[in-house]
């Protein structure tokens, strides 16, 4: 399979950016694109303007975008593209993938478990139920790890 465009969703965190390192290496070896993606959702508090709220966020999305991909051209790295997606991460990941006919998915995941999971859910997950799209998800070395409890007995085959 050639990957001529891989997408690189984030959140703005350092933790999400660990993913560029991959993209560009994949990128390079094929001569591919790599697109910057971001997801902006308003959060609106009672009293506040949802439009103005709305436009904030994404705002706050493109001058993040911007100032990475200036970063990143600054460093030599060509072949970038940045893009807003207004809504909720996972279906917005999933759905800047299809529309911009992305081979791969390179994302990071925060390694949340237990109540931080629950509360603010996994969206690598999310992505990676909802697509066909391959995906390269990279776990940062200080994420917790969360083994599977180990069985000490072995389950009875039903016959």
């Amino acid at each position: 399979m050639r990957i001529k465009k891989i997408m690189v969703p984030l959140d703005g965190s350092e933790v999400a950016e660990f993913a560029l390192v991959d993209a560009f290496d994949l990128a390079a070896r094929e001569w591919g694109v790599v697109v910057l993606m971001r997801a902006a959702e308003a959060h609106v508090l009672p009293g506040r303007d949802p439009i103005q709220a709305q436009i904030d966020a994404v705002s706050e999305a493109e001058k993040y975008l911007a100032a990475l991909t200036a970063t990143l051209e600054g460093r030599g790295i060509q072949n970038v593209e940045g893009h807003v997606w207004y809504g909720p991460p996972a279906h917005s990941i999933i759905e800047a993938a299809e529309t911009y006919k992305v081979d791969l998915i390179v994302m990071t995941t925060h390694g949340r478990s237990g109540f931080g999971r629950l509360v603010f859910g996994s969206v690598a997950e999310s992505v990676l139920r909802g697509t066909k799209i391959p995906i390269f998800l990279r776990r940062p070395s200080e994420a917790p790890l969360d083994l599977p409890a180990a069985t000490t007995q072995p389950k009875e085959v039903l016959r």
